[in-house]
Formats: structure tokens, sequence, C-alpha cells
């Protein structure tokens, strides 16, 4: 195992989804500089799968052209883009235009479109690019992938995005000159302070962070080490050649396919035919509802479950989970069990978590417990256990589909984006339209 193609893969996995991770979490600081305001989240979900395109056409391409899509190329080009994108956002995120008689944020909504595209296609792209990789070093991508929402989370958090102090105010309800007849109030008020650098700085550091995921996609494909790294069979465009002397190793049976006894019947004709049709569709439905929940349905809720606890409480809340999903991927690297029943059993208690986080966000802004210090713990713990269970359940599964075969790593990336596509349907008219939650005061929770 190379240190160095571990740490390749992770940095790879880490240009993933960092620069969506990273608009989200820069939000405070951009929504009261433009002319959307706090109808900016609404319109990135809405462009975030308009971006969906990208992985439809890949699918699409794997499906009917298998080996027409240079793979290596297209993760160049959709790498450059993100580079080029991040950076052009530092220069260009406060211009407006105006559209119809109303000042918009083109270049801000052009190029978030453009990061989407980039990052909903790396799931189509980057996954099935790991299995030129021993199934080792998928996992290592997956931590890569956490860290995509970490790093730019604690940067976030040393830069101050969003920190709130609770100033006292005293508000004078009836002014006469007789202080017995003064009834006064006494209340807090959130005060955000200054950001210690500018949202500039912000995007320059993901367009750096792409450009790191750049380097090390050059290096896994031209470093003598990780060449070593490869595995029986290579693999260009989707397709897998063998050599002789690869022929000769694949008759060994090394790691790459230790689940599949030999002279074993396909149970259907979807990778090697290791699980039966019903056993795929149940795999592919369970990746569809964790990815559903973990990137759309719950993220969309969190502030309204967490904020009625305290500010300290929302952060925390959001800083833990981020740890929560690369933690999980470092424990499937010792505990890769496949088992289809745990991953069931772990989908529904993850999903029980989910519930009541959602349950405590539909209670918003009078949750229960909301002045206790245990509801702060339970809250906190909550969303840590929420994400450790769905994240160790779809790595997992990723693992499970990577010795299935290449196209299986396109369906899986594909689903993903799937899940997430109909999270977002499902959210977006719950929470925008309808309005079904309130927002708690992170100063004032005044609950009977």
């Amino acid at each position: 195992m190379s240190l160095l193609t571990h740490l390749l893969a992770c940095l790879f996995g880490m240009g993933s989804w960092v620069s969506i991770n990273g608009l989200w979490v820069e939000l405070p600081l951009i929504v009261p500089q433009i002319p959307e305001g706090w109808n900016l989240p609404s319109y990135l979900s809405v462009l975030i799968q308009m971006a969906n395109v990208g992985p439809l056409f890949v699918t699409l391409m794997h499906r009917f052209r298998p080996g027409a899509l240079n793979e290596a190329a297209a993760i160049y080009v959709i790498i450059g883009l993100g580079t080029v994108a991040s950076f052009l956002l530092g220069f260009f995120w406060k211009e407006t235009v105006v559209v119809a008689g109303v000042p918009c944020s083109v270049a801000l909504l052009v190029l978030t479109f453009f990061l989407a595209s980039v990052d909903c296609t790396s799931s189509v792209t980057f996954l099935p690019f790991m299995m030129r990789l021993k199934t080792q070093y998928l996992t290592t991508y997956y931590i890569g992938e956490g860290l995509s929402g970490l790093l730019p989370a604690l940067v976030a958090l040393i830069q101050g995005v969003g920190v709130v102090h609770c100033i006292n105010s005293t508000q004078f309800l009836n002014h006469t000159l007789n202080s017995s007849d003064s009834s006064v109030n006494f209340d807090l008020q959130a005060q955000y302070q200054p950001a210690n650098f500018s949202a500039e700085v912000f995007f320059f550091f993901l367009s750096a962070m792409m450009l790191v995921c750049l380097v090390a996609f050059l290096l896994l494909n031209y470093h003598p080490s990780v060449a070593r790294e490869h595995p029986s069979g290579r693999y260009s465009n989707g397709v897998k050649e063998k050599s002789q002397r690869n022929r000769k190793w694949a008759e060994q049976k090394p790691v790459m396919e230790p689940y599949q006894p030999a002279n074993q019947k396909p149970r259907s004709s979807f990778g090697s035919g290791a699980y039966s049709w019903t056993q795929v569709i149940y795999i592919f439905v369970i990746l569809a509802w964790a990815n559903a929940l973990t990137n759309v349905v719950l993220p969309s809720v969190q502030s309204y479950s967490c904020l009625p606890y305290g500010n300290n409480a929302y952060h925390l809340s959001a800083t833990m989970a981020a740890v929560a999903n690369p933690l999980a991927c470092l424990i499937t690297m010792f505990f890769p069990i496949r088992s289809l029943l745990l991953m069931g059993a772990l989908t529904v208690m993850g999903s029980g978590v989910g519930a009541y986080i959602m349950g405590m966000a539909l209670l918003s802004p009078c949750p229960l417990l909301v002045n206790e210090t245990s509801g702060v713990v339970i809250m906190v713990l909550a969303w840590i256990l929420f994400v450790l269970t769905l994240s160790y359940v779809k790595v997992i599964i990723g693992v499970i589909l990577r010795d299935e075969g290449h196209s299986a790593l396109v369906w899986c990336g594909a689903v993903v984006q799937l899940g997430s596509l109909l999270g977002a349907v499902t959210m977006i008219p719950v929470v925008n339209v309808y309005t079904f939650f309130s927002s708690g005061d992170p100063c004032n929770t005044k609950c009977p």
C-alpha cells in the first residue's frame, strides 16, 4: 500500500464538492452584499439541480456509447473549469447587472452554475476513475470527499462567518417623566461580527484547492509509484484492457474480487453478477435515500433544528457533522463490513435520528428541551450520529459497487445525483414556498 497514492486519492476526492460546499458556508457573508438577499440559497438549489445535465450526459454516454467518452480528459476539463470559476468568483461575485429593471448578480449565478456542473459531474467521473486503483484507495477517496465539506467549514470558522454576539439592549415602551410609569423591556439583539478576511480571499482559497485536486489527478495518472498500485486490469475510457501479463496476474485472484467464488453462476447481468436484481435495486434505493437525506433534506433544515438551542449549538452541529463524514470513511477502512442486512439496519437507524432532527425543525422555534443544556447535547449528538451512520452506508455501497465493475460505479454516481435531485424537488417547495418551518432567534428564544 502506497502512502503517496492514499494521499493523492484523498486530495483528488477533496476536489469533488469543495467549491459548492465552500459557497454554502460563505452565504452569511455574501448575502448582505447582493440584491438577491436570502433568496440566494433557493436560487442555488435550483442551479445545482439544473447542473445535473452534466452527469446525465456522462451516464447516457456510458450507456449507449461505452468507451467513446475519454474519462481522463473529461476530468481534466471539469477540474480546470472549477479552478477558473472559483478564481473568477473572487473578482466578480459582487458585480450586478440590471435585468428587466432589477439588479441581479448575474456573474455570481452563472459561475455558481459552472461550479455546480463540475461538482455534480464529478460523481459520475471521479468514482469510475478510481477503478484504476485497488479497492482500498476508494475508501481514501471517500475520506477526501468528506474533507471537501469539512475543510471549507473550518476555514469559514477561522474567517468568522456567521459569528453572532448577543448584546443587551433596553427598549422603553412607555416614556413618562415618572420612572414608575415607565415599562422597560430587556432584550438581547444578535449582532453579526465582521469577518477576519474577505469573501474574495475565501474564493481564491477554493480555487487553490481545485488546483491541488488537479495536481493530484496528474500524479495519479503519471507517477510511477501510483502505477504500481493498479489492479490486475487497466482501464481506458471506461473499458477494461488486459495485457498478457495482466491476464496471468488476474488468474491469481488477488484482492480484486475476494467476495465472488470461482465458477459461481452470475445471479444477474449487472456488474459481475454477484448480486441478484432484487439486491441491486435494494442497494440503489438505499444509496438514493441516504444521499437525499444527507445532501439535501436534513441540511436544508439544519438552521431550524439548531438555532433555537443557540448559535453555539448551530456551529457545533455543523462542524461536528462535517467531521463525522471523513470519520465514517476512516472507520470503513478498518471495518469494511459488506453485509446488506447491516446496511439496512444502519439506514433505519440514521433515518430515525434524521426523523428526530426533522421533528425538532418542525417544532422550531420551540423544540423539545429548548432551554436545557441536555437539548443542545442531544441535538449535536443527533447530527453526528446521523451523518456517521449514513456516510458509512454510502462508503460501503461504493466499495461493493467498485467490485462490480466500472459501469456499476458510473451508475453509483448517477443514483447519488438522482437521490439529491429528488430530495431537492421535495424540500425546495416545503421550505421556500409553503414555509412549514419558522426560524429561531439565536439570542431570544421565548417559549411558554
